[in-house]
């Protein structure tokens, strides 16, 4: 168990999986944690050691459950590893594309396999400057200059604030009013980038785009649930190849929405291009009656970029959302379990001295389920009884 100091000196132990342990936990072997709180319960834990990410949060206080996926061994052993460290965090900031010719991951001319691909330390093992911090809100700051597979290189400045909303900026933000028995817990991430270099950044030598990644605990009973728009060409604006073919017992694609069982025991992602893509996408663990939300930014005539582990025919036609559900490796090893929601913004021709800003709000709601049923319909437009999957 984890435990927590009171005002009156005593120890308060907290079981594994509520925020209350985890929070112990990062305390304990990080040096930059910097909490977001307000009266009703809400918790948001951030690390600057982890590059500004938010590790985990609380819709009840200590005592609720912690919605991030934490890594708890590689945590603890305050080492790094070569290629990439998943110490967990239910949003990061990374960098796009992953593959292809402007992929910012693997070096020229390597093969793209997991055996050469190297996540830049800017958004890896860096650690981010603290140039703000309150009980409701933090700023997150760093430079550095990353150079793609193409052998351009970039310049830049990365700016993270994440604030914790109110109650009337989230429900502003939905458009609906969140019922009053239900625990919620809400905050949003304005990121920036900006060119500080002396060359603009071309289409021609490789753009970058502002990827958000957030890892989440699985269950057996945990779904994503992403709405879209209705096409009759909906299933072309859909990749559900990137780590080979998600079997059809895992992933239901309907008119306007698709399911993903995501219980961190089959490797799989999928993606969804600006054309039919809604600025939002979700989860819902029938195990916890907890309804996860991501809403995002979408610019419906940007260029997205493409990250294909492949030299690419079309780099700059890529997804805006993505869900990825964690699972054994070739080699039977495994990076979590866990499962992700991530969003990304479009790729800016910047000039120097220019920024670009992507923006996103997650939201977690616990309460009775047919409650939060109602939720769901109201702002995913699905019956949760129809998004079950065996």
């Amino acid at each position: 168990m984890g435990c927590k100091e009171t005002q009156s000196g005593k120890a308060v132990e907290f079981i594994k999986g509520s925020y209350g342990y985890d929070a112990s936990f990062l305390k304990k072997h990080l040096d930059n944690t910097i909490e977001l709180w307000n009266e009703t319960g809400a918790r948001v834990l951030l690390s600057a050691d982890y590059q500004g990410r938010v590790m985990t949060s609380s819709t009840n206080g200590d005592s609720g459950n912690s919605a991030g996926w934490i890594n708890y061994d590689l945590i603890a052993s305050g080492q790094f590893r070569e290629q990439f460290n998943p110490v967990g965090g239910e949003e990061r900031l990374w960098i796009g594309p992953e593959g292809g010719q402007y992929s910012f991951y693997f070096k020229k001319g390597d093969p793209f396999h997991i055996s050469n691909w190297q996540v830049p330390p800017i958004v890896d093992t860096v650690t981010y400057q603290v140039t703000h911090s309150d009980s409701s809100s933090v700023e997150f700051s760093q430079s550095a200059t990353v150079t793609n597979y193409s052998g351009t290189s970039f310049n830049i400045f990365i700016n993270r604030n994440i604030r914790l909303l109110d109650s009337r900026t989230l429900e502003n933000r939905l458009s609906t009013n969140i019922p009053g028995n239900v625990k919620w817990v809400a905050y949003e991430t304005e990121n920036v980038i900006k060119n500080t270099g002396d060359n603009t950044w071309k289409k021609e030598t490789g753009l970058l785009s502002i990827w958000l990644l957030g890892m989440f605990t699985p269950s057996d009973e945990t779904v994503v649930i992403i709405p879209f728009h209705k096409d009759k060409n909906a299933k072309s604006f859909i990749t559900d190849n990137y780590f080979g073919q998600i079997p059809s017992s895992r992933l239901t694609i309907r008119d306007s929405v698709l399911l993903l069982k995501c219980d961190g025991k089959h490797r799989g992602k999928l993606g969804l291009m600006p054309e039919i893509a809604k600025p939002l996408a979700a989860s819902f663990d029938f195990k916890r009656n907890m309804l996860t939300m991501i809403l995002f930014d979408i610019d419906s005539a940007g260029d997205y970029v493409n990250s294909k582990w492949e030299q690419q025919t079309q780099p700059y036609k890529g997804d805006v959302a993505n869900a990825y559900n964690d699972g054994p490796l070739e080699d039977g090893t495994q990076l979590g379990p866990f499962y992700e929601l991530e969003s990304s913004s479009a790729a800016l021709p910047l000039q120097p001295g220019e920024m670009q800003t992507h923006r996103q709000i997650t939201c977690h709601f616990e309460g009775d389920y047919a409650v939060l049923n109602t939720l769901a319909q109201d702002l995913l437009g699905i019956n949760l009884d129809n998004a079950r999957m065996p």
